[in-house]
């Protein structure tokens, strides 16, 4: 049972952090872009000469490029598919314990979520599949297979591995062959076909490329920046804030999975996922206006790492949790541990990715469509 001045001292905490995050990106960004407009819409009233004469910067002049497919098309559009899918499955998921009360149950939970999982493979396909198509990919069967078979390969692949370590030491938590068996067959059964429906709508509802700027032939050279512009910096700071704002129930969480305690309020989970959907957006929105503004036009890849790096201290934090929360030893527990949280934090990594991404995507659209472009 957990104390719930904390927890409510901790959404607060959170909700305040978050009201100050969306004010300051508004006004920042309202004030930057507003000058940016002036200062552009200056630049179209001035004649070549003067144009050429006068100090040409900031993010207008990435326009050619900032459209261009990202590196590696077929991997970055199927995270960005599974990301989407395990978003809808944490808000189902959510929703239904908040009204089904499924912690009254052993292993409830584990099995909505593998079937809420199964059913939401559409989602998956649509958002994979339409990007890659967006991007220009060719190969859509081949993304298809790799966006349906990322997560749960990812699992089972751990599961099997922990599976023989609890077969070797004949523990109660393996899991038995036929178990194994049935996960095999809803993956190619019941996730893939999904994935199929879901990759043929994606394409052909919204897989023709659609921007604002005409992409240029040849990609502009990227100039010399500070090294705290640099997208590896951005990368390692965008995850700090998310992981400000999810630390006390990521606390909660651990506790209730690891110490055996019961976690029963999944509308504090809900909070706790729309404040972390909200500042994940806002940091990563700034940071790729900073990178834009040094006229680095490498944003797809950067927002979602960005972001993505949040499951980065989640895992650090785990071991902290290990040492000092826990009293698990062996090499059993250990693995059982380390090889469930490295799980847990890469799927949280792939839907706070995806959810930046598609947060700066429109952003991007929207400052572009708003410039006049020759």
């Amino acid at each position: 049972v957990f104390h719930r001045p904390i927890h409510w001292f901790s959404i607060f905490n959170s909700f305040m952090m978050v009201i100050f995050l969306v004010g300051l990106v508004s006004m920042i960004l309202m004030r930057t872009l507003r000058k940016d407009y002036a200062r552009y819409s200056k630049e179209e009233e001035m004649d070549d000469m003067d144009r050429d004469l006068g100090d040409e910067y900031g993010w207008k002049q990435v326009h050619g490029d900032v459209f261009r497919p990202s590196s590696h098309p077929l991997i970055f559009s199927s995270l960005i598919g599974s990301g989407c899918q395990i978003f809808a499955v944490s808000l189902i998921v959510i929703v239904v314990a908040m009204i089904e009360d499924l912690y009254t149950e052993r292993g409830s939970m584990l099995s909505t979520a593998i079937f809420v999982y199964a059913a939401t493979s559409p989602v998956n396909g649509y958002f994979g599949g339409s990007l890659y198509a967006r991007q220009g990919g060719r190969r859509w069967i081949k993304q298809m297979f790799i966006g349906a078979f990322l997560i749960p390969a990812m699992v089972c692949g751990t599961a099997f591995f922990i599976n023989f370590i609890a077969i070797y030491y004949h523990a109660s938590r393996a899991i038995p062959f036929g178990t194994m068996v049935a996960v095999c067959c809803i993956c190619f059964f019941v996730i893939l076909p999904l994935n199929l429906v879901g990759t043929i709508l994606g394409r052909n509802l919204s897989g023709q490329p659609n921007f604002p700027c005409r992409v240029n032939a040849v990609p502009r050279p990227i100039p010399e920046k500070k090294w705290f512009m640099e997208p590896a910096v951005i990368v390692c700071l965008g995850g700090i804030l998310p992981f400000g704002s999810i630390f006390i129930e990521m606390y909660f969480i651990f506790t209730s999975f690891w110490a055996y305690k019961i976690y029963y309020v999944y509308g504090f989970m809900m909070l706790v996922l729309v404040i972390l959907c909200i500042v994940t957006v806002c940091v990563t929105i700034v940071c790729t206006y900073f990178l834009l503004n040094a006229e680095d036009y490498r944003w797809q890849w950067t927002s979602f790492l960005s972001a993505a790096s949040t499951a980065i201290y989640v895992y650090m934090y785990s071991f902290y949790y290990y040492f000092f929360k826990t009293k698990m030893y062996g090499l059993f527990q250990t693995s059982f541990y380390f090889g469930y949280m490295a799980v847990f934090s890469t799927a949280l990594g792939i839907m706070c990715g995806a959810i930046g991404y598609m947060g700066t995507s429109a952003f991007v659209r929207k400052i572009y469509t708003n410039v006049k472009i020759d």
